[in-house]
């Protein structure tokens, strides 16, 4: 089982880090942690964790607002200064809030009844805040007490230091959770007079969510106090007001009187099987270790994952922008399973696998365009186990995942994403899982009959009038065939090469060629009318969080073939230019994902990620590199509002990091990155066989934005792209900078990207 990553320290310069003795083992000892700030993008609609954490874990251990709403899906927003308690499971960056299990609160005093949140919350402020990578710490202005959170993967360690009290008190909150989330049982019971365990058992976006988790107290507590939570429910929409209680709902602890400065703390590990999992959980990662050794553990293993990326730059912001960025695309997938192995599959029964960790909550809609792929680069060694939990979610519900969280199939958002992930694990053979299954898996997905796939084998298409959101869906289904096929070629298996290509090209029926727009096609096999390129709903039409002007250029594995139902380049590259200089005017009901606006591109949402790129596939790979830089330099910054839109589990995060290292897989399945404008002047990263992949971007600056000229290992380098085959292969990519175009750079047929790519 692989729980934690291994990685490389390395080099960060910068010209404010370049005082002192610089020697080999200073370079070991780098703390790249520093560079880590978790509030970036906790203001605005970035939706960012904030908290205490470690790569890819299953505690996010944090606080929780009192408020309620979409800019709280995370639980937290900066501009909110309340706290309800710190509970140890939180998404990040997603649009639809859940999670929020078992909140901790310490208190003083006594308490108001009845126990709920808003009788006993208190305020605190962000002055008196610290948040770094794997330690958060705030102050409760209501009650004089520090609360200081660090983290391993299954455990949440608390610290709380207390002012001069006759009535320390520390509050176990099981009721109340973040956004959809409900309770449905909850239990708690006393072990000994510091110990106590239970469960929280909910419902929301994830429709069976169980937590159960044990803590363990540094002091033993003198007496605990359970009580209830009495909802009442409104009547509404024809049903009678109700009265809910909930049993067990909050412990109160209480650790009697205090000196000032003395100290409670609590280590909670949770498990998604048992308490007896909670129990392993703690006995194998907590159990006898301090909260300052457990703090500086969490550290390392967030530098670990960092030194995967070293960057040398004089600009501490974007130091702080681009590792920050590194850290957030790294909060998921969180591990599953229990040390034990046990984890709790998608049919709701109890599995053992001791070969492979088990991870969930997979944004995959957003993270298989750049997240997944960058995780091939920056914890190569959790793939294998991301693709085996594929594998299993397929083998218990019958399909690979959709939206997976808690164990639970959301069905959210379109497509088959998943497909796209393991499609690009088995062409890069990445270890660790078995192919053969995995093909299975991919291959299987194309014979369901839900959302809109029944249409697909049937005519081709899916009519408008018969499924919601079909452009969306069918263009999406298109990557997945297209990845599936190359699978399959890989895997020597021709004839599902020759009808998955053919699937891939169904993007054809939606292009209407008299006006150059993907759009909405009927059963009758007309367009839908009338037609508004602007209009957008957030998902009550014919696309998902977009519109034509987005959605037409959503053909990433196949641009040479969209290109070919233009009239011309010319035209094609007209339409392009159209897209980022036409006004926006989606309308009262347009999504407000679209966000982070050039003209019609939208930034804050995942379908136009790869739209920039499409320029190089026509050749003009200075026109990807003018817009790639803008969008780094106007859309991302190391402020609470920078970021654009929802972090989306990593995918915001993960775009903005390839795209400072110089490059993007546009398509996201075949193996190839396409240059951009890189805004480092050096990057340095391991890669296979204890070798490094450097590039390094000569007389780099703000003007300097377009490529000159480049060599690969020392030889002349034409191309606008490079192959996942070449970093792994180690060596030095070095492209001269400049301030105008080179407009020949990558211009040739053979220079430019293509969707297959040897």
């Amino acid at each position: 089982m692989r729980t934690s990553i291994h990685g490389l320290w390395s080099l960060v310069l910068g010209a404010a880090l370049l005082a002192g003795c610089r020697t080999a083992a200073n370079d070991q000892e780098r703390d790249l942690a520093q560079f880590v700030d978790p509030r970036i993008g906790s203001g605005g609609h970035g939706h960012v964790f904030v908290g205490a954490n470690v790569p890819f874990g299953a505690v996010q251990l944090g606080p929780t607002n009192i408020s309620q709403g979409w800019d709280w899906c995370s639980g937290y927003h900066v501009s909110d200064t309340t706290v309800i308690g710190f509970a140890h499971t939180h998404l990040s960056g997603t649009g639809i809030g859940d999670k929020g299990d078992v909140l901790l609160m310490p208190l003083t005093g006594t308490l108001t009844a009845p126990v709920k949140a808003q009788n006993y919350l208190s305020t605190y402020s962000h002055d008196r805040e610290e948040a770094q990578a794997g330690y958060y710490k705030t102050r409760l202005d209501r009650y004089g007490i520090d609360a200081e959170l660090t983290a391993t993967p299954r455990v949440g360690l608390h610290r709380y230091t207390y002012p001069a009290t006759d009535s320390a008190r520390v509050l176990v909150n099981l009721f109340n959770g973040i956004g959809w989330d409900w309770p449905t049982e909850l239990k708690i019971r006393a072990v000994n007079d510091s110990t106590v365990e239970g469960y929280r058992l909910s419902r929301g976006w994830a429709e069976d969510d169980r937590v159960y988790f044990v803590a363990e107290f540094s002091k033993p507590f003198k007496n605990i106090a359970v009580y209830a939570d009495t909802t009442v429910f409104p009547a509404k929409e024809g049903r009678p007001a109700r009265t809910v209680v909930t049993p067990e709902a909050y412990a109160v602890f209480d650790f009697g009187p205090l000196t000032e400065g003395e100290t409670v703390e609590a280590r909670v590990a949770i498990s998604g099987v048992s308490v007896a999992g909670a129990k392993a959980n703690l006995l194998a990662e907590a159990r006898g270790q301090g909260f300052d050794e457990t703090r500086a553990a969490a550290r390392r293993e967030w530098n670990d994952l960092l030194a995967h990326m070293s960057v040398e730059t004089t600009d501490t912001a974007r130091l702080r922008t681009f590792y920050t960025a590194l850290y957030h695309a790294s909060i998921f997938p969180a591990v599953f399973n229990d040390v034990t192995g046990e984890y709790r599959g998608a049919d709701g029964r109890i599995y053992a696998d001791s070969s492979a960790d088990i991870y969930t909550i997979f944004s995959l809609w957003d993270t298989y365009r750049a997240a997944n792929p960058l995780y091939t680069l920056t914890a190569p060694e959790r793939v294998g186990d991301f693709v085996n939990s594929f594998i299993r979610i397929y083998e218990q519900q019958g399909k690979v995942p959709v939206w997976h969280l808690a164990g639970n199939e959301t069905n959210c958002m379109v497509g088959f994403p998943s497909v796209q992930v393991i499609a690009d694990a088995i062409l890069k053979d990445i270890p660790g899982f078995d192919r053969e299954k995995a093909y299975e898996a991919i291959r299987a997905y194309a014979q369901l009959d839900e959302r809109g796939l029944r249409q697909v084998r049937e005519r081709g298409y899916i009519p408008a009038d018969e499924e919601g959101e079909s452009v969306a869906k069918a263009l999406e289904y298109c990557i997945s065939d297209w990845s599936v096929a190359q699978a399959a070629r890989k895997l020597g298996r021709e004839k599902d090469y020759d009808y998955f290509m053919e699937r891939s090209k169904n993007y054809r029926h939606y292009f209407d060629s008299t006006d150059c727009f993907m759009k909405g096609r009927l059963a009758d096999g007309s367009f839908r009318t009338p037609f508004n390129p602007d209009y957008s709903t957030h998902r009550g039409d014919d696309f998902c969080e977009g519109n034509a002007w987005q959605y037409t250029w959503l053909v990433p594995h196949d641009f040479e073939g969209l290109f070919a139902l233009f009239p011309s380049p010319e035209a094609v590259e007209a339409k392009l230019d159209s897209t980022f200089t036409v006004p926006y005017n989606g309308g009262p009901e347009a999504s407000p994902d679209i966000s982070g606006l050039i003209g019609q591109y939208a930034q804050g949402n995942e379908p136009n990620h790869s739209t920039i790129y499409a320029y190089a596939y026509l050749g003009k790979q200075w026109k990807t590199a003018r817009l790639a830089r803008r969008i780094l330099d106007e859309f991302f910054d190391d402020t609470v509002e920078g970021l654009c839109g929802n972090e989306d589990c990593g995918q915001m995060s993960a775009w903005y990091v390839f795209n400072a290292l110089g490059f993007y897989p546009a398509n996201p399945a075949n193996g190839a990155f396409v240059l951009g404008s890189p805004v480092f002047d050096r990057v340095t990263f391991p890669v296979a066989g204890n070798k490094r992949f450097t590039v390094v971007a000569e007389n780099n600056g703000p003007e300097n934005i377009y490529i000159q000229s480049a060599t690969l290992n020392g030889e002349p380098y034409s191309k606008a792209y490079i192959t996942y085959r070449d970093i792994m292969g180690g060596g030095e990519l070095r492209l001269v900078m400049g301030p105008r175009p080179n407009e020949a750079f990558g211009a040739g047929l053979a220079d430019r990207p293509r969707s297959a790519v040897e």
